[in-house]
């Protein structure tokens, strides 16, 4: 692409040099940099991209972006300087990978809990209604089927708009997005146009990153402001940030709920581990999902669908096929009927959701068994919150390792621990090995009892000391139930 073709809606304050010339990429990562490609130079929280300029020319980039011109310039080079990077560099990879969201829907999914749960179903839901779909999720990105591995919930503007060219250039009509407050924040969506926005809710997290609950927020209310007055906006009346995200918004605002007057209502009629009974719009329908949270995410799905196009009876008969998202509310069972929950619950919110709804169905019939920890590296504010909502809502409490990262396991937990009292901490172990955790609530737990293995949900390692190990909860219950069985059924023999 012509350099001049691809600023021609983004006019640089200064140019140095030719802006006739091929651009063959862009890059904000100067390791990748090949030969006429563009570097664009960010001021990142780690590191500032303007120090790499001369690597990146040293490696072929014929295009310099950036904030400030380097003290020396060279005659083959062209400089663009903006006053803000960050800002132009979605706009430029968009207008580089041939505009991909003016040729498809996007819809946006926005929120502390819930967003891959919405996102995913609906994007099985647009497949099995005959539609190529895309999905950039948390758990992985997909292009119509095609699985391609994720790290981060939005990844940078490049990466972004390559992947969502890719689904262009496929023929999606759809793409499904979870949108992080970072995202927004560092304007990793800059340049996308969204057809419609989900909100689901907003409770504590990200507080490391962001400072505060009300930047937090105010970074969420960011995507909704910026969506053009020809999309939609549906949000969760029932949190009570919902009509905050839409203040300023120009899209056309629709609301659900569980509790209050709504444009898509619903209320539950029956549930069990297996799955629940619910009216949607004066609609009967059984869907294989547990927890008022997940009628709240399964609101959200029906009333997008039917903002796009779907008939609403349609809709129904496509929620009532879908599948828990892995690592989402999922339960295995032992052979002596004990049941494991894994769930990616890792705030204090999403605890208490996760929680109430294993108690709702226990009826008292059972113990709530929870193995839970804290992230390492991460807001530690919530650390005491997480362990005094586990204890408020479990009958026995595990605490233990999650993704320690590079901190020390027994001082996350020990943050932990500072949060309860002695009467608390009568119903609490901690063990820092996160296996022998969960062995030791599937040996200890009896029939009917439900144990809640929380934190990492979808995820298959574990990070200690910044070393990434290979570690699936699944995989552990599995084995652990299958080697209490077998050692009961020796013994019993």
């Amino acid at each position: 692409m012509k350099l001049q073709q691809l600023i021609h809606d983004c006019k640089p304050q200064q140019v140095v040099g030719s802006i006739d010339r091929e651009v063959t990429g862009i890059e904000i990562d100067s390791r990748r940099i090949q030969k006429g490609a563009a570097f664009v130079a960010m001021r990142g929280t780690q590191v500032d991209g303007h120090t790499f300029i001369g690597k990146a020319i040293e490696l072929g980039a014929g295009v310099i972006v950036c904030e400030k011109l380097p003290e020396e310039t060279k005659e083959d080079v062209t400089y663009l300087v903006y006053p803000d990077t960050e800002d132009v560099v979605g706009k430029l990879a968009t207008h580089f990978c041939g505009d991909p969201t003016q040729r498809m829907h996007l819809i946006g999914v926005t929120g502390t809990n819930g967003k891959t749960t919405i996102a995913t179903v609906m994007y099985n839901m647009f497949r099995q209604l005959g539609y190529k779909c895309g999905l950039c999720s948390t758990v992985c990105n997909y292009i119509d089927g095609e699985p391609i591995p994720t790290e981060v919930t939005t990844p940078d503007p490049i990466t972004l708009n390559r992947l969502l060219g890719r689904m262009a250039d496929e023929g999606c009509a759809y793409a499904f997005m979870e949108v992080s407050s970072h995202s927004v924040s560092q304007k990793r969506i800059g340049g996308l146009s969204f057809s419609g926005g989900i909100f689901t809710n907003l409770t504590r997290d990200h507080l490391d990153y962001h400072g505060t609950f009300e930047a937090y927020r105010d970074a969420k209310k960011g995507f909704f402001d910026a969506l053009p007055a020809d999309a939609f906006a549906i949000i969760n009346a029932d949190d009570r940030n919902g009509m905050v995200m839409v203040q300023n918004c120009k899209a056309k605002v629709k609301t659900y709920s569980l509790h209050s007057a709504a444009d898509f209502k619903a209320r539950i009629m029956e549930e069990s581990f297996e799955g629940m009974d619910l009216e949607i719009d004066g609609r009967e329908v059984s869907v294989q999902f547990v927890g008022r949270f997940n009628v709240s995410n399964l609101l959200a799905v029906y009333g997008a669908a039917v903002m796009l196009g779907v008939k609403p009876q349609e809709a129904l008969v496509l929620l009532s096929a879908q599948k828990p998202v892995n690592g989402r509310f999922e339960a295995i069972r032992s052979k002596e009927g004990v049941t494991a929950i894994v769930d990616y619950a890792h705030t204090p919110d999403a605890l208490v959701n996760v929680l109430t709804t294993i108690n709702e169905v226990l009826q008292g019939r059972g113990k709530c068994w929870t193995v839970c920890g804290a992230g390492g590296n991460r807001d530690k504010g919530k650390r005491p919150l997480m362990a005094q909502e586990a204890v408020k809502h479990s009958d026995r409490v595990i605490i233990t390792s999650d993704n320690p990262r590079n901190e020390e396991p027994q001082a996350i937990i020990d943050d932990m621990l500072a949060g309860l009292d002695a009467g608390q901490r009568k119903n609490v172990l901690s063990i820092v090995d996160r296996r022998e955790a969960i062995r030791t609530a599937c040996t200890l737990a009896q029939p009917g009892d439900v144990i809640l293995v929380a934190g990492k949900g979808h995820e298959d390692y574990q990070i200690i000391k910044g070393v990434k190990h290979h570690f699936d909860d699944h995989e552990v219950i599995r084995e652990a139930f299958g080697t209490i069985h077998n050692s009961q059924f020796t013994i019993g023999k």
